[in-house]
């Protein structure tokens, strides 16, 4: 039944999105484990509209926040103001308040205005003049960058891109898929041609369920000695933390949720890692120089552990 829910919404997805179903069912899958998105892509490659049928698709409020250079944090978590008739200050949101956030080249902006969207990501909550105040459940943001201009940009330090849950590229559409996207569009915009599958308090039930799928020992175990040995390689001078073992295990539960199991297998783990662990690592200059990337390192890891044997569970 749930895994069925979750079908539909990936079919609404494609409705909009040609030929990225792969990053749809990441993206469901970092929003179902509780997570956070960094998409990192060229301009035009439909980063915008995936989040948009993503929030469309599960009737949850969306909102966007176009980073600049002259953004304040005020302009993102809000501010308050005075009412001369009621004598007292009053809180007017930001657009950070809101289930869906999409937060448009997020490298444009200064790091004081980052912290205020990465206070949010990592609380679920954000502080306006003293006052503590709790975003609205489900809170997910989808974080995009430009990979091609560093000019005038704040790239994200390390620590904070350790608060996104995966970090996707969406890259170019096939021919074939970029033909059918051109038809699509030819009368109408394909966003304005879906609905909601789910609601908001559905999204909530099935994040509860995500909780409930069974991470064996050995699982843990394994994800563990996979972060262990990005710390222990000697192409990187820092590896993947604890928090980075968590949020690798929460995504496992969440997609093999997705894949109507009730258990988290050790494919799960090989196919989630790398999307997980690549953004979290910081490689020694040498490397770089080399051409090594944090992705080959990750799936060279994989490939030298030992994968653990799973005993007889039942499916959904």
């Amino acid at each position: 039944m749930h895994s069925q829910w979750i079908e539909r919404v990936l079919n609404n997805i494609e409705k909009v999105i040609v030929g990225k179903r792969d990053i749809a069912e990441l993206s469901i899958t970092a929003l179902l484990a509780g997570g956070h998105v960094l998409l990192e892509d060229v301009p035009g490659v439909g980063k915008t509209m995936l989040v948009r049928a993503l929030a469309t698709s599960i009737g949850a409020k969306f909102k966007r926040i176009q980073f600049t250079p002259d953004l304040l944090p005020s302009d993102v978590s809000g501010v308050s103001i005075y009412n001369p008739q009621k004598m007292q200050f009053e809180f007017r949101p930001g657009p950070l308040i809101g289930n869906i956030v999409l937060a448009d080249e997020i490298n444009r902006t200064s790091p004081k205005t980052q912290a205020a969207l990465l206070e949010g990501m990592e609380e679920a909550s954000i502080t306006v003049d003293g006052t503590t105040i709790q975003l609205p459940k489900p809170f997910f943001v989808m974080a995009t960058q430009n990979p091609i201009e560093y000019e005038g940009t704040y790239p994200l330090p390390e620590a904070q891109l350790d608060r996104f849950i995966f970090k996707l590229k969406m890259g170019y559409p096939t021919k074939q898929h970029e033909v059918e996207l051109l038809k699509r569009a030819e009368h109408q915009t394909p966003i304005e041609q879906i609905d909601a599958i789910l609601t908001v308090d559905e999204l909530l039930e099935l994040q509860r369920h995500v909780r409930e799928v069974t991470v064996d020992d050995t699982i843990v175990s394994y994800i563990v000695d996979c972060a262990d040995a990005t710390r222990q390689h000697e192409s990187v001078s820092l590896g993947v933390s604890p928090r980075g073992s968590m949020a690798l295990m929460k995504a496992c539960q969440a997609y093999a949720f997705i894949k109507g199991r009730t258990f988290v297998l050790p494919d799960d783990v090989q196919y989630l890692a790398p999307f997980a662990f690549s953004h979290r690592m910081i490689l020694l200059p040498e490397a770089k120089y080399e051409g090594i990337d944090a992705e080959e390192i990750v799936s060279h890891i994989l490939k030298q552990l030992s994968v653990p044997v799973m005993r007889g569970s039942a499916t959904l």
